[in-house]
Formats: C-alpha cells, structure tokens, sequence
C-alpha cells in the first residue's frame, strides 16, 4: 500500500523526536544515570569485541568513573519546596487545563453534568505555561494534561508547543490523558508539540455498553485514536500508550479477559483502575471489584501470569502473560494505597494547588499570580511583559535561577507551594473515611 502523505510525517515525526530527545540539555544531577548508562554500553562492547585492549578499557572506566564524581559535585538538590515531611520528592505536575468534557461517565460526573467555573477564574495560557515553567525549575521532570477533556480546549496544541519549550530546562516528558473521542484529529500536532503519552480511559469494548457508561455516542471514534497511536508507534512516534478502566461490579467486570487479551499483539498497556468515591458519582463498596478479585479473574484463564518489576514511582501493579506484546496493571488506590512513592501534585482548572488526589484541601496559586496584575486573567498582552523580563534575565540582568523573571512573585508563589506540600499527609484516608469526604466531582480535579 502507498505510504501516505501523513504517514510519511508521522515518519519523520518519529525520527525528529529520538533525535531531539536524544539531545535535550537536562539539568545536571540527570546526568549521572547517563554517564552511567554511557560506562556500562561502552564496556560492554570493547569487552565482547575485542576492538581494544585492556589498559584501554581500564582507562575508559577510570574516565567513566570521574565523570560520574563529577556529575555527583555538579548535581543539584531537588527543590526543598517540592520535597514533603516524609522526604518524597514530587517530580511530576498533572494541569487540569479545563473543566468541559464531551462525556458523561459514570464514575466521573453526575448525568447532569456540573456547575462550571466562571471563565475569569479558569487559568489561562500564559498562566498555565508560567506556572509550568516554575515548577520545572524546581525540578519537575513530567507534566499531564488533563481536564475534564483536554482536547476540548481550543487553544491545546499552541499551549502543547509552549510546555513542550521547556524541555530544554529540564522537561523530560508531556503526556495527556483523554477520554479519545477527537484524539486522533489532533494526534499528529500534539506529537509535533512533543507529546511523548497519553493515557486513554476505555471502561468497555462494547459500543452499546460504551453509550450506557459514558452516557454518550463514540466508540468507533475513541477506537480510532487508539489504531492511530498504534500506526505512529510503528512508524517510530514512540508515544506510550495506556488504557485505564474503572472497573464497577454488575457493569463491566465481565470485560476484563477482554481488555487484558488486548495485549496480545499490540503493545499496550490496560490498567484496571478501582472504583473510587468523589462527590456525585454514586460510589459504593459494593460496586467496587478489589484488585485481587481482578487479578484472580486474569490467573484463572492465564496461570502463567508474571508480575513485572515495577518503577520507583508507578501507581499501578504491572503485570504480563507470557508471550503477549503488551502489559497489564492495577491501580489500587482502594486496597492497597501507594502513597508511600507518590510523586505527584495537581492543579485544577481554577488554578488550586492539590497536594493529593483524595485530599480536600487545596491552595490558589491563581490569586497570588493574579496579584501583579492587578488581580485580571494573565491574557498574551500581560504576558508579553513577563516574556521581556525573560530576555533580560539571557542577557545576565536577571538572576538565571527565575523561572520567568518574576522574582518576588515567584518566591512567593514558592513559599506557598512549599508550605502545601509539607502539610501533605503520610497517606490518605481508608476507604470508609473517603466514602464520607468532601471532595470535588472527579471532573473538577483533573483525571
């Protein structure tokens, strides 16, 4: 078949990204698993051809050796705002950039949808890349887009350019998470933007049951998002793709052989996520299916099930057959918490600081950065004076540790940050407390 124009952008899409993630200057203390990396795949390869001799080989790891000394002197402490009482450092920022959503599913929001914020107090771009900015300097390596539905955002692929800027300061990954209705109308943008994940909610592969959960029509669309991540990862996009599902007890637990046998031959990952409690959603302890009760569900009809070393960090429980391309996992919030490794803060679409997931205290960052401008939305106009700040900081007028050139503001709006995370508990509530919380509908938090 003839390859097409888009799929020949796609091409050399894939080939721009792993050069361009191969040359992004990160911050130094990231620098040592490199130089680590670098040691080991060198050594490996004089060892098993001979291509040099050993006095050689030994000078390369005394020169290995020093430069990873030097990139321990050079490294710098993660930031002590973003570091909480319990020593976890919080690397990864997930914006909601939206409260709208083209779905109404079950576990999310009530049918009749719910009260929307004002525009006025929704941030705006200029205030969502500020604010991206700032917590990159302080370290954070990973930021999601979320919503609501993040695509519905008119303005989302500029916003995408602007965040994916910063990975020349630091910015290692930006992801999305989608419900995928129009995903793949945007798909190539958002991976020219530098898109490098996306986690996409499916609770059903039945078009009939995908109307009833989601209160909606677009089955056929979401699951052409899904083939054309699919077609661009083999074409060398290199976006990781993961599918989460609530699963709710009498609705679609009879799907999970199904979606897990969707990593038979593709390379995804379906996470089977519990049914947790958030204002309007109807949530019981009987419509939850435990992650063990899951688990035993996929071990009856593939014993051979293996768990999956798991990273630092990772919410889920990952797990895969044996022969099967892709993988599973469970996240577990319910039963078995992880809070213990949790890296993540979030900020709402009305630009309040969440520290936790479950947690109902929150802390407007909106407001104080409203404050120098005389309390309006930061529009492009307001911003194009931060941006002039910028370029007097290159050229040596300002410190080179501000974000934006802020500088009072900006520690400020660190002090505040800090002092949210350090109240930041030691893990959140049991599940009979959670059931009874106040706490904001799903759609209000960001997914």
């Amino acid at each position: 078949m003839a390859t097409t124009k888009a799929a020949r952008s796609a091409i050399n899409l894939g080939r721009v990204l792993r050069t361009t993630r191969h040359n992004v200057s990160h911050a130094p203390s990231r620098a040592i698993a490199t130089a680590a990396n670098t040691s080991q795949g060198s050594d490996f390869v004089y060892a098993s051809t001979n291509l040099v001799d050993k006095e050689h080989v030994d000078n390369a790891q005394l020169e290995s050796q020093e430069n990873r000394r030097n990139a321990v002197k050079q490294a710098k402490p993660f930031s002590e705002f973003l570091t909480d009482n319990f020593h976890r450092q919080h690397d990864y920022l997930r914006i909601s950039i939206t409260e709208k959503c083209n779905l109404r599913c079950l576990y999310c929001m009530p049918e009749e949808g719910v009260p929307l914020s004002p525009p006025a107090h929704l941030l705006t771009s200029p205030e969502i890349f500020y604010l991206s900015s700032l917590f990159v300097s302080q370290g954070v390596a990973k930021i999601r887009l979320t919503g609501g539905e993040p695509t519905v955002r008119k303005d989302i692929i500029p916003l995408m350019h602007s965040i994916g800027s910063l990975r020349s300061r630091g910015l290692k990954e930006l992801a999305l998470t989608t419900n995928g209705l129009t995903l793949h109308r945007k798909l190539d943008s958002m991976v020219e933007a530098g898109l490098t994940g996306v986690n996409l909610s499916l609770d059903t592969l039945d078009p009939f049951q995908f109307q009833i959960m989601t209160r909606r029509k677009g089955f056929e669309a979401v699951m052409k998002s899904i083939d054309r991540i699919l077609e661009m990862n083999a074409l060398g996009a290199g976006i990781k793709l993961k599918l989460n599902c609530v699963v709710m007890r009498h609705i679609n637990e009879r799907e999970i052989i199904p979606f897990a046998e969707m990593g038979r031959e593709k390379d995804i990952e379906v996470r089977f996520i519990e049914y947790m409690p958030f204002d309007g959603n109807k949530w019981s302890q009987g419509k939850m299916v435990p992650y063990q009760e899951m688990l035993d569900i996929i071990k009856a009809k593939y014993p051979s099930l293996q768990k999956v070393q798991d990273h630092k960090n990772d919410t889920s429980k990952t797990f895969q057959v044996p022969g099967f391309v892709g993988k599973l996992g469970f996240i577990t919030s319910m039963t078995h918490n992880f809070c213990g490794t949790c890296n993540r803060l979030r900020i709402t679409s009305d630009g309040n600081l969440k520290v936790c997931l479950f947690g109902n205290s929150e802390v407007s960052l909106r407001d104080l950065l409203r404050q120098g401008n005389h309390g309006d939305p930061i529009d492009q106009e307001a911003f194009e004076g931060m941006k002039q700040m910028e370029m007097d900081r290159h050229q040596s007028l300002l410190p080179p540790d501000r974000a934006l050139g802020w500088g009072d503001r900006e520690r400020e709006l660190l002090e505040v940050i800090g002092r949210a995370v350090k109240r930041k508990k030691e893990k959140h509530a049991g599940m009979g407390e959670l059931e009874n919380m106040k706490n904001r509908p799903m759609i209000l938090i960001g997914g």
